[in-house]
């Protein structure tokens, strides 16, 4: 069931379906979440049953303000301090060591939790009206069966889980991918997912390197190897790739590519008959912006095969480059 996020009414529905233990879709900046109260392992449990997710693989629990993350961390790393200072409300999730009475079934019992304080004001708003009544942090993954591309629009949630779920409408996604994540919880910051914020950016933040994934690193949300996957089969090629292959689909003799999409920033169009094209932004956050609905598009229309032109090797694209690697995994 989708309600206006604007209206306070269906805040105030909204959180007291949380505050009752029931499921929300929330919108964020980075993309849809499926809510539950953190600190009820019953209602948590029915995120992992709706989606179809394994139930050792964390979740993020999103804070209305900063001041809530003492509810839920056994301590607080100054490099967490830094980061959260300078980023938070925003799309940062820092990895902490978790108050072993609080949200165990959130974090897939781990002795570390993810948190996030988002900037969406539907979000927030969501977020201060459950705290009034009781609900400390909503823990919410991606609204949409596990593995598959994450929501960037209300209505993809009711396309993924249903429309008896009870959805806050916030309009589109302003990042359109997942937050990403900063370990704060082993004495040097490790990003285990890139986002939006350039590691330079959280360096300069920090005041220190942020170190590469490790063996050690504790589980967090969308870091499988496949992950963020179309229904059709996602392959990234290079340009060159790309062109050679169209060449070969449009050669004398050969049919009409059939069921084939291409996303790319520098492939023409009409390089190939029947080929469906989507162009890609020639810069990062709009390409980020743009690529779950385009994928989720090119589904929509009945695409086997997408063929996508590999982002650029530079850290602003890091974000976009680990999505895309991750789909064609799966």
């Amino acid at each position: 069931m989708l309600l206006d996020g604007r209206d306070a009414d269906a805040v105030l529905r909204a959180a007291q379906a949380l505050a009752a233990g029931q499921l929300v879709g929330v919108p964020t900046e980075t993309v849809y979440g499926l809510g539950a109260r953190a600190d009820d392992d019953a209602a948590v449990a029915r995120i992992f049953e709706a989606k179809g997710r394994p139930a050792d693989h964390p979740l993020i629990v999103h804070i209305a303000t900063p001041a809530e993350a003492s509810a839920f961390a056994a301590e607080w790393p100054p490099v967490a301090q830094r980061l959260t200072e300078a980023l938070w409300p925003g799309p940062l999730t820092v990895i902490v060591p978790r108050r072993p009475e609080m949200a165990s079934a959130a974090a897939g019992g781990q002795a570390t939790v993810g948190l996030r304080c988002p900037r969406h004001p539907v979000a927030q708003a969501l977020l201060k009206e459950a705290l009034r009544l009781g609900v400390k942090g909503v823990a919410a993954p991606s609204a949409n069966r596990f593995g598959r591309i994450s929501p960037t629009l209300a209505r993809h949630v009711v396309e993924e889980l249903g429309d008896d779920l009870l959805v806050l409408d916030g309009g589109p996604c302003e990042g359109g991918i997942e937050s990403t994540i900063v370990d704060c919880s082993r004495g040097r910051p490790v990003l285990l997912r890139p986002g939006v914020l350039t590691r330079a950016r959280l360096e300069a933040i920090a005041g220190e390197p942020v170190f590469d994934r490790d063996e050690a690193a504790p589980k967090a949300s969308g870091t499988l190897e496949a992950h963020y996957a179309p229904r059709a089969k996602l392959r990234l090629m290079t340009a060159e790739m790309l062109r050679q292959a169209l060449q070969v689909l449009d050669a004398p003799g050969q049919p009409a590519a059939l069921k084939l999409a291409v996303y790319c920033r520098t492939v023409p169009r009409g390089a190939a008959r029947g080929v469906v094209y989507r162009a890609m932004p020639t810069e990062a956050v709009p390409a980020a912006h743009q690529l779950f609905s385009t994928l989720r598009e090119l589904d929509d229309q009945g695409a086997h095969l997408i063929w996508v032109e590999t982002p650029p090797d530079t850290p602003e694209w890091d974000g976009v480059r680990d999505r895309l690697q991750r789909a064609a995994a799966a």
